[in-house]
């Protein structure tokens, strides 16, 4: 039994996606399916952890937020002793707090995986940006940072293949695309694979910040998002990881053809979505 925490998120419903297809006993955590997993309510760790020997950790809302490595060390160590012999992190690129998080599932005493990830190609038509996508015009606090946007598909196949084949524990896995692309870059990319007109503007953090809380967005978001791009987008994941091709032996899927693929689902041209 593989538990997935985050099962109907970009990542993990992919995930549960492969392991079923592979045969995979799959159990679901999460809030809104499944059986009933939340970070913030300890009491549900352990009913969700009964019967598993692996598990696919994916926090939320990200690893970056105060206590999360406390929390998600302490969760990998009940589950190390509920008898999970493999836990598969999803880890962040270029984080502090996320590495803290790292070392605590290290330190759980079951077999481990990083998968640390890039920016994902997805929050383009999986919420978070696809409004501003419909809308003709991507606003966001960050400059010509190159960053290499990362296939959600490819980080599902990494972490499956941890959950389920040899090799990989003790593994940490530096997930990226096979290219560096600023946003403006990405942005005029999905533009012309929708064949719409969609402007990326450049804006400072401290409009970006007031726009967000105008819009109702808390405040303990506003203040993520505004680490996210003030600190980790500042240049330090301006360079490519081979986590793809170290553990699946293939190249990692390039942004263009992510683009052109969801490009003809429609969902980009689609105002209803909004």
């Amino acid at each position: 039994m593989t538990l997935v925490l985050g099962g109907s998120g970009k990542t993990g419903r992919r995930v549960v996606k492969r392991l079923t297809a592979e045969g995979v006993s799959v159990r679901i955590g999460s809030r809104n399916g499944g059986l009933p997993f939340d970070w913030t309510d300890r009491a549900t760790w352990a009913p969700a952890l009964q019967g598993v020997t692996s598990a696919y950790v994916s926090y939320y809302p990200d690893l970056a937020v105060p206590g999360a490595a406390e929390t998600v060390g302490d969760f990998a160590e009940l589950a190390a002793r509920h008898g999970v012999r493999r836990i598969v992190l999803l880890s962040g690129r270029g984080e502090e707090e996320a590495q803290a998080a790292e070392k605590a599932v290290q330190a759980s005493g079951a077999d481990w995986t990083i998968v640390r990830a890039s920016w994902f190609n997805q929050n383009f038509s999986e919420n978070y940006l696809l409004d501003p996508v419909l809308e003709g015009q991507v606003v966001l606090p960050v400059g010509p940072i190159p960053e290499p946007f990362v296939d959600a598909d490819d980080i599902a196949d990494v972490a499956a293949a941890a959950l389920t084949g040899d090799g990989h524990a003790g593994q940490t896995y530096e997930v990226t695309g096979p290219r560096l692309l600023t946003f403006a870059d990405a942005v005029a990319a999905i533009a012309d694979a929708a064949g719409r007109d969609i402007s990326f503007l450049s804006v400072p953090a401290a409009d970006y910040a007031a726009a967000m809380t105008a819009e109702g967005v808390p405040a303990e978001i506003v203040d993520l998002l505004g680490y996210l791009f003030g600190t980790v987008m500042d240049g330090r994941n301006a360079h490519l990881g081979d986590g793809v091709q170290r553990a699946l032996g293939r190249s990692p899927r390039d942004f263009a053809d992510y683009a052109h693929h969801t490009a003809a689902t429609g969902i980009w041209n689609n105002k209803d979505n909004m």
